[in-house]
């Protein structure tokens, strides 16, 4: 078992996403779907984190896009993963956690 946490600050994620391309190049089409507040988008970004801590590879060889951090029908967070992340995955199970304040947003993920 791994586990992977992650915080990051709501204004800095709502800064970068007034920077063209940025949103495409590290949230996935399923995601961007979705996600319309700063602080999901920060949530989600954390989840990214705490999932490449999780492998203790940092983002090394995939891509955050290829990490779609989605909503089950009852609105807990599960991660589904793409090409290079789900190699990287190595067949491990990832269990994610999302909460945030009005500044920070905070992820867990814990793999096994």
């Amino acid at each position: 078992m791994r586990v992977g946490i992650d915080s990051v600050e709501i204004s800095r994620i709502k800064k970068s996403l007034e920077i063209p391309g940025f949103a495409k190049k590290v949230y996935s089409p399923e995601e961007l779907e979705f996600l319309k507040r700063a602080e999901s988008y920060a949530g989600n970004f954390a989840a990214k984190e705490a999932f490449s801590k999780a492998l203790g590879t940092g983002i090394r060889g995939f891509s955050l896009n290829g990490i779609s951090v989605l909503r089950d029908s009852l609105g807990a967070p599960y991660l589904k993963l793409d090409g290079k992340a789900l190699e990287a995955a190595k067949g491990l199970s990832f269990t994610v956690s999302i909460t945030h304040t009005k500044d920070i947003a905070t992820a867990i993920v814990i793999a096994y």
